[in-house]
């Protein structure tokens, strides 16, 4: 009776580990076919040589200025979706020659995601195969858009993508899965795009979202994010290229960190739901804290055997016998 028992379990463990598993992959896919073919080429270290501090990531021939997936990875190929980082936790690699200053700053950015984030920039480790190389070829401030699989880079030009903190917290945020703000759906109730201040062939990056392409996750548009273009972004005649329609305080394109609205939909995002280390210093780490398998397990077994006597040392070695089977 018992052996049934634990087939049927076996089973119906089996089955809703792959249900579960699907569901978790299809939930943290980010949709990346509307921004087109240009997202897919390969760094240019020719306009590089002029590359200042003053909006750098605003500066790239790139897609929207800093948007890109290198050809060259052919893991990468010309996928039109990636992910979230698994559990919050992105590996890293520090593939470029930085200063003492310049890598101080990169950790301070780490510091901002892991004081008001779930979010973890842990140095790799060997076994993992998905991570993030900061490097900083002379190619501009670049990056890919979440999770795309293998090894990713997001360049940081020296000296001119490492002169504010808010520079690489942007670029990282194009690893963890965010889009530049004011390319969203309903940007057009709160900003007006100027076209004929425009760059020629630079249209492109002003491009808004169609509905559904995109999520906000229910924060509302801000224009103090650190994702926000500034306002003479693409000028051709150093006249503004985007214009505020509501009064407001926070400065359009601004880089010295975090906004508020940031901060709470990368929350949302990657579903933080214990506090932040701003709000509690003893809180677990990613590494720490219960495994979504070991909590899915137990309830299954729970379920299965609702009147078990067990305490709940002995409940845990029945679990790990079960899954040595």
């Amino acid at each position: 009776m018992f052996l049934h028992i634990l087939c049927s379990f076996c089973v119906i463990y089996t089955l809703a580990l792959c249900v579960q598993t699907q569901s978790v992959e299809d939930e943290e896919a980010i949709d990346l076919s509307h921004l087109g073919s240009k997202l897919f080429q390969n760094p240019n270290f020719e306009f590089s040589k002029n590359l200042n501090a003053d909006y750098p990531e605003e500066q790239g021939p790139y897609l929207q200025g800093d948007l890109l997936i290198p050809t060259g990875n052919a893991k990468n190929g010309m996928k039109s979706e990636s992910y979230r980082w698994k559990n919050g936790e992105i590996p890293y690699v520090i593939r470029g020659r930085f200063s003492s200053t310049e890598m101080s700053l990169i950790q301070n950015a780490f510091n901002q995601y892991h004081k008001s984030t779930c979010l973890k920039f842990i140095p790799r480790r060997s076994a993992q195969s998905d991570y993030v190389a900061i490097d900083n070829s002379q190619s501009g401030c670049w990056s890919s858009v979440g999770r795309v699989g293998g090894e990713q880079v997001v360049n940081l030009q020296s000296p001119g993508c490492v002169t504010k903190i808010g520079t690489v917290i942007h670029e990282l945020l194009h690893a963890v899965g965010f889009l530049h703000e004011q390319n969203r759906e309903e940007r057009d109730k709160f900003v007006s795009i100027i076209n004929s201040n425009v760059r020629t062939g630079y249209e492109i990056n002003f491009k808004k979202a169609s509905p559904g392409e995109t999520t906000g996750y229910g924060v509302g548009y801000d224009y103090g994010s650190v994702m926000h273009y500034s306002a003479k972004a693409f000028s051709k005649n150093g006249q503004p290229t985007i214009n505020a329609k509501q009064t407001t305080k926070e400065q359009m394109g601004q880089r010295e960190g975090f906004s508020k609205k940031d901060i709470e939909k990368i929350n949302k995002m990657y579903k933080c739901k214990r506090p932040t280390a701003e709000s509690d210093p003893s809180i677990l780490t990613s590494s720490e804290a219960p495994s979504s398998e070991s909590s899915f397990l137990s309830n299954i077994f729970q379920a299965i055997f609702p009147s078990s006597n067990m305490d709940e040392e002995e409940m845990i070695e029945e679990q790990n016998q079960l899954l040595r089977l």
